[in-house]
């Protein structure tokens, strides 16, 4: 079956998380992953949105962290500032988080495109949430198109922190040990960060595409994993349930094509 490169990132970024594990999602290619995990191999995993909506049993997609079904048949319909305590707590194993820029750190910008802050080329709509999440969620999945323009040496604006400037940077920051981007889910490969110095790494290259392809769609210098893999391709019931159960009326999967 034929699948898009939005469908297939979605797909893994589904694969990334475990059944009994926690996830703080927002709406769109997040929510997509976390619903297709939890129809597939993770079907105990607990779903928490931004809004407070904690443990739902999503019918359909949700069109923003607010909808209510987003608290359907949920353990709690709590509020943000409780599921960011969640996250300070400790009891968040994976977030999603995406942006206009991210550096070989896993440094995200979303805040402004330009040199000054007070009037940008663009502005961007900031936070939100993703500051808090990023710093004390366990692992941080991103989700982004892969071009040199978003995947940059120097952040126009540090929004959200990765691993900052590198080995031992978020423990000097005073966040806590262990925590930090975990994968980053491309058109074109799975990367992840290299364990000593924190720089990004490739992890699989997606059928077809080249080592070449990535580096030359980055803008810093990447790192190679010692046994570079090909991605797995979605199966033919992935896709069936992304398209039929994840999101038939193709929110997404229209929009992105």
């Amino acid at each position: 079956m034929k699948y898009s490169p939005v469908e297939l990132m979605i797909v893994c970024a589904s694969h990334a998380l475990e059944d009994r594990k926690t996830v703080a999602v927002g709406t769109g290619v997040p929510c997509a992953a976390a619903m297709l995990a939890q129809k597939t191999h993770a079907p105990n995993l607990v779903i928490f949105f931004e809004a407070g909506g904690v443990a739902p049993l999503l019918p359909t997609m949700p069109i923003s962290v607010g909808d209510s079904r987003t608290i359907h048949k949920a353990l709690m319909a709590s509020s943000m500032a409780e599921v960011m305590q969640f996250c300070q707590k400790g009891m968040m194993d994976y977030t999603f988080l995406s942006g206009a820029q991210i550096d070989a750190y896993g440094n995200i910008n979303s805040t402004m495109i330009g040199s000054d802050y007070t009037k940008p080329k663009v502005r961007l709509p900031g936070s939100g949430g993703a500051n808090d999440l990023a710093s004390f969620c366990w692992r941080t999945l991103i989700i982004m198109r892969h071009d040199a323009k978003k995947f940059v040496e120097k952040l126009d604006f540090l929004t959200s922190p990765g691993y900052l400037t590198g080995p031992g940077a978020r423990e000097s920051a005073n966040l806590p040990k262990g925590t930090g981007p975990h994968r980053v889910f491309t058109e074109l490969a799975v990367l992840g960060f290299h364990p000593e110095s924190k720089r990004m790494m490739v992890q699989s290259l997606h059928p077809g595409k080249t080592l070449k392809q990535v580096q030359d769609a980055t803008g810093f210098k990447l790192e190679v994993a010692e046994n570079i893999g090909t991605t797995q391709e979605p199966t033919d019931d992935e896709l069936r349930i992304l398209r039929e159960q994840v999101d038939p009326l193709g929110y997404i999967l229209r929009r992105t094509g």
